[in-house]
């Protein structure tokens, strides 16, 4: 059996099953606005619904309009970002919000190449910005639209290769209506999440199941086929905690780029360098002898972590004047007004627990 839907029944089908079974009550929902979209959508990128949900609230009361995201200052965007991951969508949020309200007004482009060229908005998310946002028949192609083309065309290969990806755009360009754009590009979305999940897929619930090649085939665990195994490298190092007469812990602000690029952060010394002289070269601070902490495993996408924290006493503290803005002493009293990143933030609460216990 081959998937012989029209494109219009296709459609249809999703339709159907959005009007009775799809999500119409999300935060981002409840306010059609093209700001809404484009928040969610890069906060759902590679997070979950559930995880999303009280970020997004609690970041659209902070920020309830593209500009007051715009004219905040990076430190206060990023501290609401703070245990969502993968930092570089808070820092490309905000720089966009910038670019949007300086080009275009402070109100979200309706073009998909000007979508496009704007920071961390690549097609999926364009499209989902403009058929979401602006009732635009513009096609998605996210992970749940993924995952449902390739199981009901029994697609053989990693979705990341170029031939592939290319073949699945084609078909959600197919798909895609020209009415009731919106509600198609939410059933779709919902349909992947909702039925059509990575594990145990609920078939006898999916409104496509009397079409579908990895259904008839009894074979939904290959599709999509798997990305090629390749074993992450192993990272270590050591974090510092210094802490001050005052009681107060000293961290530092982190290059803009890379691995929690913007966010204040522990000092780090390579793993095999001692810790106390490291700390006198670099920190200019006088320590007591080093406590070594219990081991905190950390995965990015790409690499383990193994972090080692140390705690030592500073007995003095002889930063050069053109040093201080980048290091600040922090204490308990403020927990919730610095940007950190979820084991630095466990590492730090913990020692302040200790501290003050």
């Amino acid at each position: 059996m081959t998937p012989v839907l029209s494109p219009k029944q296709f459609q249809q089908r999703m339709l159907d099953w959005f009007e009775v079974h799809g999500r119409k009550d999300l935060p981002w929902q409840q306010e059609k606005s093209p700001y809404h979209v484009w928040l969610s959508e890069i906060m759902l990128q590679q997070t979950q619904v559930t995880t999303v949900i009280p970020y997004f609230t609690r970041f659209i009361k902070r920020f309830p309009q593209l500009s007051s995201l715009a004219n905040a200052d990076l430190d206060e965007v990023l501290r609401y970002w703070a245990g969502l991951g993968y930092y570089a969508r808070g820092r490309n949020l905000h720089r966009c919000a910038q670019i949007i309200e300086k080009e275009y007004g402070g109100k979200l482009p309706q073009q998909l190449h000007q979508l496009q060229k704007l920071p961390g908005i690549g097609r999926s998310t364009a499209g989902a910005i403009l058929s979401l946002g602006f009732a635009q028949a513009a096609p998605i192609l996210d992970g749940n639209v993924r995952r449902v083309l390739t199981r009901f065309h029994a697609i053989v290969g990693w979705p990341g290769t170029a031939s592939i990806h290319k073949k699945l755009w084609k078909l959600a360009e197919r798909y895609t209506p020209s009415t009731q754009i919106a509600n198609y590009t939410q059933a779709i979305m919902d349909l992947g999440a909702l039925v059509c999940t990575r594990s145990r897929p609920k078939c006898e619930q999916c409104p496509l199941q009397s079409h579908c090649l990895a259904y008839h085939r009894n074979n939904f665990v290959d599709f999509p086929s798997q990305k090629p195994t390749q074993a992450l490298p192993r990272r270590s190092l050591q974090m510092l905690i210094l802490i001050n007469a005052k009681r107060e812990i000293l961290l530092e602000k982190r290059p803009p780029c890379g691995i929690w690029g913007g966010l204040w952060s522990l000092p780090e010394c390579p793993i095999h360098e001692d810790a106390k002289i490291f700390s006198k070269k670099y920190y200019y601070c006088e320590t007591g002898e080093p406590s070594k902490q219990a081991i905190l495993q950390h995965t990015f996408s790409h690499f383990h972590l193994a972090i080692q924290p140390v705690r030592m006493l500073v007995t003095a503290w002889y930063p050069p004047l053109m040093e201080s803005d980048r290091t600040v002493w922090y204490n308990e009293k403020w927990s919730e007004k610095k940007g950190l990143a979820a084991p630095v933030k466990k590492i730090v609460n913990q020692s302040i627990e200790a501290l003050f216990s």
